[in-house]
Order: C-alpha cells, then sequence, then structure tokens
C-alpha cells in the first residue's frame, strides 16, 4: 500500500501573524509549525504503516523552510518527503493551491491520499476536497477513524453529534480531523535519519497537466480585499447597579435598544 500525506506548515498564532502589503501572510517572518489536523492525517498513515507495512510520503507546498515539516514527518516515521517549491505558485489560494499539489501528485503511485480537514491559516476546509476532484477520484472528509477492508477504506465520517460510516474504493483521498488521534513524538532514531534524509524538491517543471493561469497569485480566482492582525476589544462600559432590579432593568433596556428583544 501506497499512501500519500499532504501537510502544510502553518504561522504558530502564539507567535502573532504578519501581512506583506497585498495582504498575503508573510510567512517567512513568522514561526511556523506543522498543521495540526495534517499532523492527525501523518498519525493515520503511519498507523497504516504499522499495520500493513504501508509507504508513507509526505508532500508539501511551500517556501523552502517547509522542508522543517517534512523532516519532521520523517523523524516520526515517514519514509519520503517531498517538496514543492518555486515563486511562481506564490500567493495562491486553495484552487491554486490544490491544483500545484494534484500537479505534483500525478507523478507518484497511491491507493491513499490523506489530508487534513483545514488548516489553521485559512479554515477553509476546500484544498483536501479540490485535490480529490482535480484528480478524479472519490473523497470523504471529517473522518475520525480510518480502516482498511480489502481494496475498500471504510470511514467514520463526524457529523453534528453523530456519525456516518462511509466506504470508497481505492484510490481515495481522506480530510482528518485532529480528534482522529493523537499523533506520536519524533524518535531519536528518526532525528538522525530526518537530518540525513533527501528531500525530494519539485518545481513548476514538474507539475504534470497543469496550466500556468491556475497557479500562485495570478491564478487564485479569491482576491483579498484587506487583512489586518486581531483587533483588541475596549474594556466596553462598566456598571455598578444599585440593586438586582437595576442590574435586570439595565440589561433588559439594552437589549430592547439593540432590538434583540
Amino acid at each position: 500500500m501506497k499512501v500519500i500525506v499532504c501537510v502544510k506548515q502553518v504561522p504558530d498564532t502564539k507567535g502573532g501573524v504578519k501581512f506583506n502589503p497585498d495582504g498575503t501572510l508573510d510567512r517567512a517572518a513568522m514561526l511556523a509549525i506543522m498543521n495540526p489536523d495534517d499532523k492527525a492525517g501523518l498519525e493515520a498513515a503511519l498507523r497504516l504503516k504499522d499495520q500493513y507495512d504501508a509507504e508513507v510520503t509526505v508532500l508539501t507546498m511551500g517556501l523552502p523552510k517547509a522542508a522543517d515539516v517534512l523532516r519532521e514527518a520523517i523523524a516520526m516515521g515517514a519514509d519520503n518527503g517531498i517538496l514543492v517549491t518555486d515563486r511562481v505558485l506564490g500567493g495562491a489560494d486553495t484552487w491554486a493551491t490544490s491544483t500545484t499539489i494534484a500537479g505534483a501528485i500525478r507523478n507518484l503511485d497511491y491507493d491513499l491520499i490523506i489530508t487534513g480537514r483545514q488548516a489553521i491559516d485559512g479554515d477553509t476546509a476546500q484544498v483536501g476536497p479540490q485535490i480529490a476532484e482535480h484528480l478524479g477520484i472519490p473523497v470523504i472528509s471529517y473522518a475520525q477513524d480510518i480502516k482498511i477492508d480489502g481494496d475498500k477504506v471504510v470511514v467514520q465520517r463526524q457529523y453534528d453529534d453523530r456519525y456516518h460510516v462511509l466506504e470508497a474504493k481505492m484510490p481515495c483521498l481522506i480530510t482528518a480531523l485532529s480528534e482522529l488521534n493523537e499523533p506520536r513524538y519524533m524518535t531519536p532514531g528518526g532525528i538522525f535519519e530526518a537530518c540525513a534524509a533527501q528531500i525530494t524538491t519539485w518545481g513548476r517543471a514538474e507539475l504534470k497537466d497543469v496550466e500556468d493561469s491556475n497557479l500562485g497569485l495570478a491564478g487564485s480566482p479569491t482576491k483579498i480585499a484587506k487583512a489586518s492582525d486581531k483587533v483588541r476589544k475596549g474594556a466596553g462600559e462598566k456598571v455598578v447597579p444599585e440593586s438586582p432590579e437595576d442590574a435586570v432593568s439595565y440589561i433588559v433596556d439594552k437589549l430592547a435598544e439593540k432590538h434583540i428583544i
């Protein structure tokens, strides 16, 4: 079995975010981590490796420093790492990103593709399903449990307060929730292997069946009108009522003033 895991290096939001003048994230200036949902997807793939001796290839698109998340994945147990990086790919929205990743995946053999549900820097949950659409394969999203049954994958798909059980014949794509599992830690031996590992680097030339008009900022139909750091809320109005009745009256008046009641 061959499994491809798509991961993304995202800003560590605890350290704050920075923007370029055109409204895109200044990724080079921020601390970065592996996207949490993607790490759960990686752990799912590594469990398939433990159980079925699957070959796990981890792929990411980003700046050259995104190779760090590939080495982290190898230190956790992945077999191969592929970095897709090129200046012409910068500023991509979900459409251009999924087009790029699908173009890279067309170079590979696979039975299963696993992505995270969504990235914490965008929260769109679009890239995984879009990759499947580009490749013409089934997709099951919001996976909270994954099992293999012959040439099929059986997935518990989260749905409100319950779950659906869905089957799909491989090859197919699954998007994983961070609640899917508890990702393992890197091992000392894995860290040594990751440091010595050869990361495969692809650029525009390696993308199959992809038009230039669908790549990067120029090929992104989504345009950012405005971007800013989180706005801090003011202290608000402080009121000290003389009695519980006065407090109730004040709240009711405010709710009526805002047409809530």
